[in-house]
């Protein structure tokens, strides 16, 4: 197509893609923000009722004492501090306590990654506009079942098993709604990957700021949970809105189109040219030409396979991968772990945790992912960029030799909190700047046509990066 592109006026598009990046990974923020809940409705006990488990537990799960940090545990990094009802005796964690951290991320992690998967040979016979908005309807739907069992009581089994189910519904809907967008980011200029990237980050920030909240000022269980998922059910509305605003915005038309007419053209012309030569060669006579010249019909339908994309785009495909296999590798299970060394009995020590990982970590990550909007540095055919990216493994040691504790056999040779708090910037920030790289990068590497299964293909290992770095994280943290 020729001519240059009508303007993105008011950046009403990458708005949108940053909507639409902050609906994927909100409402599972909120998700896992709400673990406390999950488990406190687990609680099992002869003396508690259904109703009882949770209505008198504040975020920090006690009931009449002062908050403390709810983020000590070794799998899902919050603790669980569960009492009876008489507020006196501390109960022991149910087999289903014990279980649900490790059965939640295998239930988020392989839907995550098959649909992922899925999605990358799925998107060529679903259309894109299906695939998109029926995930955000669905994740809706399961956010609004959720907040609405909230105020209903379940014994803890059936409590367990529907929770379960729930996270495997939002994340195989989020797997295609996250490949989908990727995928649709990929048609537009490389700029437009960066908004879902910056949007997804934002909401981590979120989450955790809700959380800190949350903390100070000592909300019930019930209440911040009931929250946290009307707040998601809202963002994935807005999501809903701005998507069904996107086709009728001219830059968004223009690019969603481009390719397939530039194909189109590109095919024609390119047989058109290679049946002149078999003509000057007798191998094929002036009808046939004819007949393509004159058929506009007369067009490859082909498609560029899966494999053959992926050749072109595997560094990219790779780097994003080993970018989250490290993030995933020691964040959160062995950053969470870090004890502070100065702050004793001050309020340091009650927001250390929350703060100094949780929220320092969202807040550099969305930096970092922001910053592609206006750096792109080093270009990608650049070998600096993959390089930057194993760098990163130094990460891992630098954090296992902070003060994690408990600990068995490393020594603590970072025990000040200013070292744990200098990596952990200079760890979010490359995580969000190099993984927005690489998914900026990756559909660029390929023709306009295949830009769309480019971005599922890096949808995708951006997903197996996250499932490899959940395994890591286990004899990571058994190693300290």
């Amino acid at each position: 197509m020729t001519g240059s592109s009508p303007p993105d006026s008011y950046k009403a598009v990458w708005l949108i893609f940053f909507i639409l990046g902050l609906g994927t990974l909100l409402p599972w923020n909120f998700f896992m923000t709400a673990t406390l809940y999950f488990t406190s409705r687990l609680q099992e006990g002869p003396h508690i009722s259904p109703a009882d488990r949770y209505a008198d537990q504040n975020v920090t799960g006690e009931k009449d004492v002062p908050p403390t940090s709810i983020l000590n545990n070794e799998n899902s990094h919050i603790s669980h501090a569960n009492r009876t009802s008489m507020g006196k005796e501390e109960v022991l964690h149910s087999h289903l306590q014990a279980i649900f951290d490790n059965v939640m991320t295998i239930c988020a992690m392989l839907p995550l990654l098959i649909f992922t998967c899925l999605n990358s040979f799925i998107h060529q016979r679903i259309p894109q506009q299906v695939r998109i908005l029926c995930s955000l309807i669905a994740i809706f739907l399961v956010f609004l079942v959720t907040a609405i069992l909230v105020k209903v009581p379940m014994e803890p089994l059936p409590f367990f098993i529907v929770t379960m189910i729930k996270i495997v519904f939002i994340n195989s809907f989020g797997a295609i709604l996250q490949g989908s967008l990727f995928g649709l980011a990929g048609l537009l200029p490389a700029s437009y990957t960066a908004p879902i990237m910056s949007g997804q980050g934002l909401a981590g920030t979120f989450a955790a700021l809700a959380m800190i909240c949350a903390i100070a000022s000592g909300s019930k269980l019930e209440d911040s949970a009931f929250g946290y998922f009307i707040t998601a059910c809202v963002v994935i509305l807005m999501a809903i809105g701005s998507y069904i605003m996107l086709p009728r915005l001219d830059f968004f038309r223009y690019y969603s189109m481009k390719d397939k007419t530039e194909y189109r053209v590109h095919e024609a012309h390119c047989e058109m040219e290679t049946k002149v030569d078999l003509i000057k060669k007798g191998e094929v006579n002036s009808t046939e030409l004819k007949y393509s010249v004159n058929g506009a019909s007369h067009v490859p339908n082909d498609k560029s396979s899966v494999f053959s994309i992926f050749k072109k785009i595997w560094v990219m495909a790779v780097s994003v991968c080993l970018v989250f296999t490290v993030t995933i590798g020691v964040f959160p299970a062995v950053t969470v772990a870090v004890v502070s060394t100065i702050a004793g009995q001050t309020i340091w020590a009650k927001y250390f945790t929350p703060v100094s990982c949780f929220l320092m970590f969202n807040v550099f990550d969305w930096a970092g992912r922001s910053l592609t909007a206006v750096c792109m540095w080093p270009g990608k055919d650049s070998r600096l960029l993959p390089f930057m990216v194993v760098v990163r493994v130094v990460f891992i040691p630098l954090f296992m030799l902070c003060n994690v504790q408990p600990r068995k056999n490393l020594p603590v040779m970072f025990a000040h909190d200013a070292w744990y708090i200098v990596f952990m910037i200079f760890f979010a920030i490359s995580n969000g700047y190099l993984a927005s790289l690489c998914m900026c990068f990756g559909p660029k590497k390929v023709q306009p046509h295949e830009a769309e299964t480019a971005g599922t293909i890096m949808a995708f290992f951006l997903s197996l990066g996250l499932a490899l770095g959940a395994i890591l994280s286990f004899p990571l943290k058994y190693v300290i």
